[in-house]
């Protein structure tokens, strides 16, 4: 699973032409897909949701009802640094306001709960 999205990523990458968006329907997929292999309900992924008191996150992992599970800031692949997109007016207020917040840019992600990251992971 893991595998095979990388290989979309870096193909799409590689082309020369995509932007962040380009990336989307890739990440999407492997959310969807993740969530079934764990045998967990299925959660909705919404792709540019509406907007909410802190912004506009990129992604919202959600029960499709009610129960929202968090947000996914997305930054194009080639972004340098995530480091510095951390001290960003817009990261700083989805950090205060979303208790789950992954910060990617598709081959390095990093997990912040209640505005403290937790876990990262990068790819190559």
């Amino acid at each position: 699973m893991l595998r095979d999205y990388l290989r979309k990523i870096v193909d799409k990458n590689n082309r020369g032409d995509a932007r962040e968006e380009s990336c989307y329907p890739v990440f999407k997929d492997l959310l969807d897909e993740y969530s079934t292999s764990i045998v967990k309900k299925k959660i909705h992924v919404t792709v540019l949701p509406k907007q909410t008191e802190a912004g506009n996150p990129d992604f919202r992992v959600w029960d499709g009802k009610q129960h929202v599970t968090g947000y996914v800031e997305a930054k194009v692949p080639t972004a340098d640094n995530l480091d510095r997109i951390e001290h960003t007016e817009q990261l700083k207020r989805y950090l205060h306001t979303f208790p789950n917040l992954i910060l990617t840019k598709f081959l390095e992600f990093r997990l912040y709960r209640n505005g403290v990251m937790t876990d990262k992971s990068h790819y190559r």
